[in-house]
């Protein structure tokens, strides 16, 4: 199967495709306690290459996986976004994490939303969700600002299936509706 050559921009971001550049901001991400309370967890350096591979290889398998989001004016990978649906999971997702030091700027907003434009336009989805902890609030901003909504409780596939999460989602058709008030 080839590596397919996607790349989305922004205004202020460009996502691409991981590159083994990306590893260590994605490491220091993985290793802070705070950044990972609600996605399983800090991660040692061994164990967050191991993770880092997963996109590269979802890319490769499946055609699509979040992509590294790139911030244009200094270079820096500052963390992922995009289209995720390991085997088991409840939807077609859009996730996003991103690195301490991103926060606050809204770069979750904007890359989710050049994503969720691509899923439903490349991959011909017809839903999104967002499976997000239920004290994870500004996770849940970011999905509320893109248009979805709390659809409840639901369980992950193992290892994951004791963590508390809730669905979040929201159609093509809400999203298409919605899309000239979100810019």
């Amino acid at each position: 199967m080839s590596y397919p050559d996607v790349q989305l921009e922004t205004e202020r971001l460009l996502l691409r495709l991981p590159r083994i550049e990306d590893f260590e901001r994605y490491a220091e991400l993985r290793a802070d306690e705070a950044a990972c309370r609600h996605i399983g967890g800090h991660l040692p350096r061994g164990a967050a290459w191991r993770r880092f591979l997963q996109m590269p290889g979802a890319w490769a398998v499946q055609g699509f996986a979040m992509f590294s989001v790139i911030e244009k004016s200094s270079g820096h990978w500052v963390g992922q976004a995009g289209p995720w649906k390991p085997e088991g999971w409840p939807g077609n997702e859009i996730g996003y994490v991103f690195h301490p030091d991103a926060w606050g700027r809204g770069y979750a907003f904007e890359s989710a939303v050049a994503a969720i434009d691509w899923a439903f336009d490349s991959l011909s989805w017809d839903e999104i969700v967002h499976c997000i902890a239920p004290d994870n609030v500004a996770s849940q901003r970011v999905a509320q600002r893109l248009g979805s909504t709390l659809r409840g409780p639901v369980r992950l596939p193992p290892p994951a299936h004791e963590a508390a999460v809730e669905l979040w989602g929201q159609t093509r058709a809400e999203w298409q509706a919605g899309r000239t008030s979100r810019g």
